[in-house]
């Protein structure tokens, strides 16, 4: 996902290391801002600074931004502010140093969506919600995503990042392929006499995105397993725009940066919803959260205008991945980026590919423990993340990550292994030609 084809991807141990080694590194100053206007009322925010957590002798801090932008009510949006957090956080093994902690919030991010969930689930609501949720942690932004929010970074180099995918069925045909190899339909809504209307949905129950929390009522294809972007910022800083999709239905990212360029966080909030609701008006709400990470000393100024802009070939190259490199060559020839904008990416649907610890602090978490709820189990109770795979046969009764029997179940509905409830919610709609109903949520 860069935007120079000469950078190079660096394990996040190795930047860690080289903080620890070198003068010491300030921690960044955090200012945000947030502006709605509502129509709904189903966007909600979470925005935490100086969260604290221990460290040895001493106490590191975290900031924790989210925008919820629920659908068929406000019920999962709610859940999802009140609970993530918690969900996310008991999946991190305590007492981790600071570079262990980090590099285990991919996992653990993908652990609490999951959870969070499959716990939602369980009280029979139906409502859904997209969700976009960023963890900072010194220059570390690690940032974790369902639906269609998104988050953007301008880095104080003028580069623009995609840091969230867009889940929306239009737009995604890996995730049109994924539902339909897991027993669901993707369609345009059918209005009679053969005519199809408005975006591609997922049938039954007509949601127009691939993965959300929530939505029962939809079928289980519609996965919270999020898209996980994890980069590290220079010293330099950079400004990140989390909205809702009244936001970015409406702007391009370059429209959405250039309208409030030069504003304090709180004020370009505003004017991003502004803008949004004169080229589009108050179709849906529209919820805006700035972030600016910023070097101590620059934090009484407004960010400055960067310079000259990448073409467009910045968007054509945000989701290519880059060849790893082992850390002893990086450390060797890699010079001081002004943005890494890879140290983890990962979007696949698949637990068994995202629970799977294969990174160097695998040995930190507890074997018999569920991956995802984190209750402990008796030695032979839980079931291998890799059960059923086309690889489980070479595996050892041992292997891990496991599951417990519940969880395991919600991994077997998500891949379409199991059949999906039926469906109640009906809604009439009505054409010029005929009035047929159709089972469908709108988003």
């Amino acid at each position: 996902m860069s935007t120079r084809s000469d950078h190079q991807t660096v394990p996040l141990s190795v930047l860690l290391k080289r903080e620890l080694a070198s003068e010491k590194v300030e921690k960044p100053e955090i200012i945000y801002g947030q502006a709605s206007q509502s129509k709904k009322g189903e966007d909600f925010t979470l925005l935490k600074t100086e969260c604290q957590r221990v460290v040895g002798d001493g106490v590191s801090t975290y900031s924790v931004f989210g925008l919820f932008d629920g659908h068929n009510g406000s019920a999962a949006a709610i859940y999802s502010k009140e609970n993530l957090l918690n969900n996310v956080l008991a999946a991190i093994p305590p007492e981790l140093s600071r570079d262990e902690w980090v590099a285990a919030l991919p996992r653990a991010l993908v652990a609490g969506f999951v959870k969070t969930d499959k716990d939602f689930q369980e009280k029979a609501r139906t409502s859904g919600t997209t969700v976009t949720f960023m963890i900072i942690e010194g220059w570390v932004v690690t940032v974790a995503s369902v639906g269609d929010s998104r988050c953007i970074l301008e880095s104080a180099e003028g580069g623009l990042y995609h840091l969230s995918a867009d889940h929306r069925l239009e737009c995604n045909e890996e995730e049109r392929d994924r539902i339909t190899a897991s027993g669901g339909e993707v369609g345009r809504l059918n209005a009679g006499g053969g005519a199809e209307i408005g975006p591609l949905r997922c049938w039954p129950g007509g949601l127009c995105l691939s993965r959300s929390i929530g939505d029962m009522d939809v079928g289980e294809f519609i996965v919270p397993v999020p898209y996980v972007k994890q980069v590290k910022l220079s010293t330099a800083g950079g400004r990140l725009i989390i909205s809702s999709d009244g936001v970015w239905d409406a702007l391009s990212p370059e429209m959405t940066f250039d309208c409030c360029r030069g504003m304090p966080a709180d004020a370009a909030a505003s004017q991003v919803v502004k803008e949004a609701l004169h080229v589009k008006g108050l179709r849906d709400d529209t919820t805006c959260i700035v972030i600016d990470i910023q070097p101590p000393e620059k934090v009484p100024a407004a960010p400055s205008a960067p310079p000259k802009k990448q073409g467009k070939g910045v968007f054509k190259s945000m989701f290519r991945k880059k060849p790893s490199e082992s850390s002893s060559q990086v450390g060797k020839e890699y010079s001081e980026p002004d943005l890494l904008e890879e140290l983890f990416e990962e979007g696949s649907a698949m637990l068994a590919d995202r629970l799977d610890a294969k990174y160097p602090i695998c040995n930190v978490f507890k074997l018999f423990m569920c991956a995802v709820c984190q209750i402990e189990m008796k030695p032979g109770e839980g079931i291998s993340i890799h059960a059923g795979s086309s690889s489980a046969g070479k595996l050892r009764p041992w292997d891990g990550p496991f599951l417990c029997s519940s969880c395991q179940e919600k991994k077997e509905a998500m891949e379409g292994k199991r059949g999906v409830m039926d469906l109640d919610i009906v809604v009439e709609v009505t054409s010029l030609s005929s009035s047929t109903s159709f089972a469908f949520q709108e988003h």
